[in-house]
């Protein structure tokens, strides 16, 4: 799921527990994309506290409680990290984060928590939702299987980033826009995976929001300004925005705006807009005949050999959609010489 439809479940599911309809949810993706984020983002959009409990550095008796003796009877110690209706509220979020990197004796000892909402003489508060997140297996983190009598405590959701809902974010949270267009136009580089175990720094919407820092910091320094990206982002994703940085900068959707699109005079400039072209065209909807058309328009504006390559990539698109056009037309006309 992307995160603009993860972060609407999750707000229902905190909804949901204050009318007792609340089932536990387990967020799964690779690292960077932004799980703990989202959990917290919700919490605060509904105006209610998040206690983040993080399984991988507890023992069991951490959170079971620690045993004393009363009046001959053993009794538990119930760990103040837990919520309490009287200090925290009557709603919150209790948010178990790195659940599948805990201990299989801890997560045992929080089927009960999960499941009844309850650890022996302690009771989870009504209106609390409990959340959890964890990285998959492959995702080369420390992490366990997840017990089958655990997993099936939850319902289960895998979050993958999305172009979209990052530059969404991005905007609001006032991301340089060189660094927002620059992904705008290459969405490919938003997250990417290292096949080799030991590649350290890679693109993820968490590493990119690193390399903002990065730009903000770094940006008078040109000889600072790559190694610090690539420390971020890793070094292929960072001599690739370094070089679109170093180019004289462009919109696409302003040269999209303008009936007769000024393209750049130099080569580069023009490989790059094309290139920013083609990746749009690959992702606007097939009936969107108004972003096809300017698109088409744009293509005119190029060589003939560039301008066709735009143009299979909108065929690759629409389909015979294509050729209903006008401006399709248009274009054709102008590439024969009439």
């Amino acid at each position: 799921m992307r995160a603009a439809d993860v972060a609407r479940l999750l707000a229902r599911e905190i909804e949901a527990a204050v009318l007792g309809e609340h089932t536990p949810v387990m967020l799964w993706g690779p690292p960077g994309v932004g799980k703990s984020a989202l959990v917290a983002q919700a919490a605060a959009a509904r105006a209610v506290p998040m206690i983040d409990l993080r399984l991988s550095q507890l023992e069991p008796s951490d959170l079971r409680g620690m045993p004393y003796q009363r009046e001959g009877r053993v009794e538990w110690a119930t760990p103040s990290m837990l919520p309490q209706a009287e200090r925290d509220g009557p709603c919150g979020v209790l948010f178990l984060d790195e659940i599948n990197a805990a201990l299989p004796q801890v997560a045992a000892s929080a089927y009960q928590l999960i499941l009844d909402r309850r650890l022996g003489d302690y009771r989870l508060p009504d209106g609390w939702a409990i959340l959890a997140a964890g990285n998959r297996l492959g995702d080369r983190g420390v992490t366990y299987a997840m017990p089958a009598p655990l997993a099936n405590r939850f319902t289960h959701y895998e979050l993958w980033p999305a172009i979209d809902d990052w530059l969404e974010w991005a905007q609001r949270a006032g991301v340089d826009e060189r660094l927002r267009r620059f992904l705008a136009q290459r969405p490919d580089l938003l997250f990417v995976f290292p096949e080799q175990a030991n590649i350290h720094a890679f693109p993820s919407p968490r590493s990119w929001a690193f390399a903002d820092r990065a730009l903000r910091k770094f940006a008078a320094d040109p000889d600072l300004l790559e190694p610090a990206l690539a420390a971020c982002v890793g070094e292929v994703a960072a001599m690739l925005l370094a070089d679109w940085l170093a180019r004289p900068q462009f919109d696409l959707d302003t040269l999209l705006a303008q009936d007769d699109p000024a393209l750049p005079e130099d080569a580069d400039g023009r490989w790059a807009v094309l290139d920013a072209a083609i990746t749009r065209a690959g992702r606007i909807a097939p009936e969107d005949a108004d972003q096809a058309g300017r698109l088409l328009r744009l293509a005119g504006r190029f060589e003939a050999e560039l301008g066709e390559r735009l143009v299979r990539a909108l065929h690759a698109r629409l389909g015979e959609r294509l050729y209903a056009l006008e401006a399709f037309d248009d274009w054709a006309v102008r590439i024969a010489g009439g």
